[in-house]
């Protein structure tokens, strides 16, 4: 499964990218809001990692973007906004899941699943 994974922190995404790859999946990286919202929009991904604090183009107004283009592949934010009230905003915005760091790799993976 193709997975697109937004992600500023170099050292985060390593690990992730780690970690997905060794559960089955063909990860893509994106380290900016710019580059996040050309890949998702252009690319058949099946599902989408999306951090909020991007440079550039912050991964809500990515979101928001890939929405109104019709962008339709499930998306999981992944982001240290943990406020019940940026949860909402995010599920609003489009996502189809909202999971707050710090966070343990085996519910990323569970959360991922279940899209």
């Amino acid at each position: 499964m193709r997975l697109l994974l937004v992600e500023d922190d170099a050292a985060l995404a390593e690990r992730l990218e780690l970690t997905l790859g060794r559960a089955g999946y063909a990860v893509d990286r994106a380290a900016d809001g710019q580059d996040a919202a050309h890949l998702g929009e252009t690319e058949p991904y099946q599902l989408i990692v999306l951090d909020l604090g991007l440079p550039g183009l912050d991964g809500l107004s990515v979101l928001k973007q890939w929405r109104a283009a019709g962008v339709e592949t499930p998306v999981l934010v992944l982001t240290a906004r943990s406020a019940w009230t940026d949860k909402v905003e995010g599920i609003d915005a489009g996502a189809d899941d909202y999971l707050a760091k710090p966070f343990q790799p085996e519910e990323l993976l569970a959360r991922l699943r279940a899209l």
